[in-house]
């Protein structure tokens, strides 16, 4: 499945306190700082050796602070280049509801030839930093700051509005493996792919740390508050992402999924030094796919541990990359997808009849490794639809089958997208036409629906005189949760959302926890313009959410649904050895369980875990572990839903297989669905039963087995000294596969040749392993 040019207007365009953080207690109003670790939300990494000031973002019980009337974030995307410059309407930061949203991310910086992060070069016609809006109310420039533009006015803003916080995002749909220049051309420098992941697979650590170092230096001199990562596609399935990324991407499939988690991992440990140096949180987020064929090729998801939150694009579920007509983003399954009908998803055992096209399972899928309010579903404010449907009912299910693609797709079989006047925005293909998809903002798509043509019509290449061919008749499904406008003359199909789905979006959200609401774009949100007659852009639905969510409960701040030991045990376990691509079904990798602790576990060692209802409860293993799920939150189809959260896994040691200190065991794990990480691991030893540290829980000590007392060094354990007997690390010098040195007290093995990479800096996944300190 293919993602949209949409993201594009077009292809050009611990324990120590936290300095002057005093809280009042309620027993005679005593004042004392705030414990950073007890601010830290549930499963969220901490760099080690670094205080991060947890609680100035987060409250004790570690939910975001984000202003008395906001339960739930409202996160807006915000563009760059609707500047008005083009002739076409503006939409500038004074656009902004400020007091309806909680959150800013900027679209789109980009990562630059030299692995940096870059909005472009400063000038005039910089609309980041240079641009300026003569005689435009509430565009005046903040004289106070030393660069103009859209930085200027966010940041003019953010004075008025200080619970709003802002993030920088990188990459997109059309800048994930390349940048535009100063021109406006596209140059294919290979973006996130060739930064994070070298042409063998294997990670650039250099190019991470790079580009790390300049997020931090962006953000600093900026204002933002953290760094939203949006890379399109870090996934093992080919030919996914942009095609004109294809020949970079491909490539380097194998090693995609290992240089995301370097660089977000980099990224974490960057911000959070650097927070603790300027005593603030730096926030780290990503937009994250929903498509299940996409998270197949992901692995397990592993990055979602460093991240704040996560951004679901919960859109783009359906469209002309294909011939299916269907939602755009649909909240629910109905049983009767025609894409997943098609592939025999409804008819398979495996599957468990689970429909994966829509926002509750992707939602699923992530709450599956992390708290509900580190959640955020995507809802768009835009249009996808087709022409010349054939069958469905009021096109819906039909199909749109095209007689040829548009170019630079990376298809040879497509649907048939709508254009014209259904098309608005225009998106050009790489020969510079009208890439066919349906593709509206959606104050236009209201006008359509009320037999209106806007005034604007002319600033988009059509005619004043334009008039409308047939009626655009507005069509609901209640079990998706999805409207629709349905031409019959026409035969087009366009996909919208308007206060009935997203009230029903905004009232899941409230119910499930849920951490909020991810809005791609904020221009397309509408608002009637009665002395034109005409909707234009406005805020009707963010305004429709912030009254939903002003009132609700506080978010789901925790993983696990039931109380988990307050000991824990320092036992890794990983999911690893995935096959790649279309290969990785079904789902087979070996988890891997390390004893990093200083007692033998015995034969018949049970362990506990929970994995996501986005895949069936029909796990099982082929070691002889004895995996079985125990329990399960759901059973049956997801149609209008899945009912619950997890399924429990248990697996036991065999009886013959106990598994000493520094031990490592695997078994062959399989699965059919794809699942994030599974969590709220417990192991039962000798008849005590503990977490697992790896999971990060709040509040849990790390203790020995048995003991209760804090871990002391395992003889076999790696990070045990084991005295340094290679030669000192030399720079300059090659190294080759197998080469062992000694560096800053810790023995180091090259994995493969290298020179002038200095050990300690490559990262869990680079050419230097840690053999331990000594």
């Amino acid at each position: 499945m293919l993602s949209p040019t949409t993201k594009r207007a077009s292809l050009l365009a611990s324990g120590a306190a936290v300095a002057g953080l005093l809280l009042s207690s309620l027993a005679g109003g005593v004042s004392y700082a705030a414990d950073n670790e007890s601010c830290r939300p549930d499963g969220l990494y901490k760099t080690p050796g670094v205080d991060v000031p947890y609680c100035s973002v987060y409250d004790t019980e570690g939910r975001e602070k984000m202003g008395a009337d906001h339960q739930r974030r409202i996160i807006g995307y915000f563009t760059s280049w609707r500047t008005g410059k083009n002739g076409q309407p503006a939409y500038l930061a004074s656009d902004i509801p400020w007091d309806k949203i909680t959150h800013i991310n900027y679209a789109f910086a980009h990562v630059d030839g030299a692995n940096k992060l870059s909005v472009g070069t400063d000038g005039p016609n910089n609309a980041s930093t240079g641009m300026t809006w003569p005689g435009v109310a509430g565009a005046e420039m903040d004289p106070a700051l030393p660069y103009k533009g859209h930085f200027n006015l966010l940041n003019k803003y953010k004075k008025q509005h200080p619970n709003v916080k802002t993030l920088i995002s990188v990459g997109g749909w059309a800048e994930t493996g390349g940048y535009f220049d100063d021109n406006g051309d596209r140059v294919n420098s290979g973006g996130f792919y060739s930064m994070a992941t070298n042409a063998d697979g294997s990670v650039n650590q250099a190019g991470i740390d790079t580009f790390a170092t300049s997020a931090v230096d962006f953000i600093r001199k900026y204002g933002f508050n953290g760094v939203d990562i949006d890379y399109e596609y870090p996934t093992t399935m080919k030919d996914s992402g942009n095609p004109l990324d294809f020949t970079i991407a491909n490539a380097r499939r194998a090693g995609l999924v290992q240089g995301y988690a370097a660089l977000m991992k980099s990224l974490r440990e960057k911000l959070d030094t650097a927070g603790a140096a300027d005593g603030k949180h730096y926030m780290l987020t990503v937009a994250a796919p929903s498509s299940g064929y996409l998270l197949r090729g992901m692995e397990t998801f592993q990055v979602q541990k460093y991240l704040d939150y996560v951004n679901i694009m919960s859109y783009d579920l359906h469209g002309a990359w294909n011939e299916h007509v269907g939602p755009n983003a649909s909240l629910f399954d109905d049983g009767k997808d025609s894409e997943l009908a098609s592939a025999n998803v409804y008819g398979s055992a495996q599957y468990g009849s689970l429909g994966y096209l829509n926002t509750d399972w992707a939602y699923h899928y992530f709450r599956g490794s992390m708290p509900a309010g580190r959640v955020n579903i995507g809802l768009p404010y835009y249009t996808r639809g087709f022409k010349n449907v054939q069958g469905g009912t009021d096109g819906l299910w039909g199909k749109a089958v095209a007689s040829t693609c548009p170019a630079g797709a990376g298809l040879t079989k497509c649907g048939d997208g709508a254009v014209g006047i259904d098309n608005l925005w225009h998106d050009k293909d790489t020969a510079g036409k009208e890439s066919p998809a349906g593709s509206n903002p959606m104050w236009h798509a209201k006008n359509l629906e009320k037999g209106i043509v806007g005034d604007y019509v002319t600033q988009y290449g059509f005619p004043a005189n334009t008039t409308l061919t047939g009626t655009y008749a507005r069509k609901y499904d209640s079990t998706l949760v999805a409207p629709w406008l349905w031409n019959a003359e026409k035969k087009v199909f366009l996909s919208t959302e308007d206060e009935q789905s997203v009230a029903a979006k905004a009232d899941y959200v409230v119910d499930r926890g849920v951490g909020g609401t991810m809005i791609w774009e904020m221009a397309g949100d509408y608002a009637w313009n009665a002395a034109k007659g005409q909707y234009e852009m406005g805020s009707t639905l963010t305004s429709l959410m912030y009254d939903k969510f002003k009132a609700a409960a506080p978010y789901g701040a925790k993983k696990s649904n039931k109380a988990l030991p307050a000991q824990a045990v320092n036992i890794e376990t990983a999911f690893t050895e995935f096959k790649l691509g279309d290969s990785n079904y079904p789902i087979t990798p070996k988890v891997k369980i390390t004893n990093r602790t200083n007692a033998t576990l015995p034969g018949g060692t049970e362990f506990q875990f929970d994995y996501g209802t986005s895949a069936p409860a029909n796990a099982s293993d082929q070691s002889g572990f004895g995996t079985k799920v125990i329990s399960s939150d759901h059973t049956g189809s997801n149609v209008g839903g899945l009912k619950g959260d997890f399924h429990r896994v248990s697996l036991k040691l065999p009886a013959w297989q106990s598994l000493a200190p520094g031990a490592t065991i695997d078994l062959s794990f399989n699965y059919y669905l794809p699942v994030s990480t599974p969590s709220n691991w417990t192991v039962n030893i000798n008849g005590t039963t503990y977490a697992l540290a790896g999971d990060l829980a709040r509040g849990t000590t790390v203790v020995e087995p048995g003991s209760g007392s804090t871990p002391t060094p395992n003889p076999t354990d790696p990070t045990t000294p084991v005295g340094c007997t290679a030669p000192a690390y030399v720079a300059g010098s090659v190294y080759n596969s197998g080469n062992e040195v000694s560096h800053k007290g810790h023995q180091w093995k090259a994995q493969w040749w290298t020179q002038n990479q200095e050990p300690g800096t490559t990262g869990d996944w680079g050419v230097w392993k840690d053999l331990g300190a000594c």
